[in-house]
């Protein structure tokens, strides 16, 4: 009796085994199904440059930021983090910044269109890490601020297995124009125009084409009055390919500032390539 117990034990033991192995050897054999694509990822994996209105800040920030983000069959939540330090009294700056952890649940649906694993994630999922670096070109209140970006996405995120991140790297530069319009100093109220255009590339799992290359563009305007600031813009990407990679978003980002301190609130609607709706609320401690 106690023979044939233990050898039901192995024999279950040697089924589970072979059931991880099929399992772990159906998805390696699924990788090159995947679309290296904003449509086909998580809300993360390709972010869109954000426009800086020309201006560097010439205060260190920590931002500490919680995101919601909404679309049919995919609902998910992140914690944001991000670290800018200014070089040279704000000549130069900057950014590290990333997710620190994601929690989300994909309808099957939304699962079997990526070619993803799990409908959630069974262990932690953490985001990519993003190194900024940006150089104030010219500061002309008369004429222009310009600011040259130069960004790397590391391939440090996640969960490529369900999508979420694509562990590969990506990078791009981008310039950030912006000219003040109209200003009061007596409220602090402005009025202010903001443009930004780039090259954006991230690497593929395509044997042929290996990169993706794109155009990113975004315009905006912002306004100010006493310690509020409102920010309004439409950005997006443009990939070669067409086969997903042209995300498009109207952002609006509301924030107060009182005695170095700010509370952020944000809404991003995607369009196109980019299928989700996204809340955020965040705070900055400027030192």
């Amino acid at each position: 009796m106690k023979t044939n117990t233990l050898f039901l034990l192995f024999v279950f033991c040697c089924s589970l085994f072979t059931i991880s192995s099929a399992h772990a050897d159906d998805w390696r054999d699924n990788t090159s199904l995947l679309i290296y694509t904003p449509r086909y990822f998580g809300p993360n994996a390709f972010p869109i440059p954000e426009l800086m209105g020309g201006k560097l800040s010439s205060r260190w920030e920590a931002e500490l930021r919680g995101e919601y983000h909404k679309m049919t069959g995919d609902k998910t939540k992140d914690i944001f983090a991000r670290l800018y330090i200014p070089i040279a009294g704000g000549r130069a700056g900057v950014t590290l910044s990333g997710v620190i952890q994601e929690w989300y649940k994909t309808s099957p649906e939304v699962r079997d269109e990526r070619h993803a694993v799990e409908v959630k994630s069974p262990i932690p999922c953490h985001g990519d890490f993003i190194l900024g670096c940006h150089y104030q070109v010219l500061k002309n209140e008369k004429w222009v601020d310009i600011v040259a970006n130069a960004t790397l996405r590391t391939a440090s995120g996640g969960r490529l297995c369900d999508a979420r991140y694509t562990d590969a790297a990506a990078y791009w530069f981008d310039c950030n124009i912006g000219r003040t319009l109209w200003q009061d100093p007596e409220t602090s109220a402005s009025v202010r125009v903001q443009g930004m255009a780039g090259f954006y590339c991230w690497m593929t799992n395509d044997l042929i084409h290996r990169q993706n290359d794109a155009l990113t563009y975004g315009i905006g305007l912002q306004g100010t009055l006493y310690g509020f600031s409102l920010n309004c813009d439409y950005s997006g990407i443009k990939g070669y390919r067409g086969d997903g990679d042209k995300p498009m978003v109207f952002r609006s980002k509301l924030n107060y500032e009182i005695k170095k301190n700010i509370i952020s609130f944000g809404y991003k609607h995607g369009i196109q390539d980019y299928l989700y709706d996204s809340f955020s609320l965040a705070y900055i401690r400027c030192f």
